[in-house]
């Protein structure tokens, strides 16, 4: 798993002063995160909305592995509007966590391709599924036949 470690300077002021390491989460803990914070229809299974602050927020503190002493950063304080993080920290902050759980160009390509080999492999056993599925099934050489004597 890949991670990535910062180290804060009183910039964002002294309580932030520190270092930090960030830690790439799994595939279930992020779509944990959203689901959480996402509402779907009923009857469409659409989203219907997401939470996206809280998204990021929960994705930052499952990203976050280690932090000054002190622990500064909390998911209340990602979350609190009126006294919350500086932005230019917050924005720092899911930059990294982002970098951390997200694909890589690399990493989407293989996908892709695992992807498309996997739907040319459905189609074909789709394919051979229907022949199969009873019926009166027309060989080429059968197909051929009704063509020339059709056009006799």
């Amino acid at each position: 798993m890949r991670t990535e470690t910062i180290e804060i300077d009183e910039k964002f002021g002294e309580e932030y002063a520190g270092r930090y390491i960030f830690g790439e989460i799994s595939w279930a803990r992020r779509s944990r995160i959203i689901q959480k914070h996402t509402k779907y229809s009923q009857m469409t299974g659409q989203v219907q909305s997401s939470d996206y602050v809280a998204i990021q927020a929960e994705t930052i503190i499952a990203s976050l592995k280690e932090q000054p002493e002190h622990k500064p950063i909390t998911l209340e304080k990602l979350l609190n509007e009126e006294s919350g993080v500086p932005i230019g920290l917050g924005e720092l902050f899911s930059q990294i966590a982002n970098r951390l759980n997200t694909l890589t160009v690399e990493e989407n390509r293989f996908l892709s391709e695992q992807s498309e080999e996997a739907n040319l492999t459905q189609q074909s056993q789709n394919t051979e599924f229907v022949k199969s599925s009873g019926g009166r099934q027309d060989s080429s050489e059968d197909s051929q036949q009704k063509q020339s004597s059709n056009s006799s």
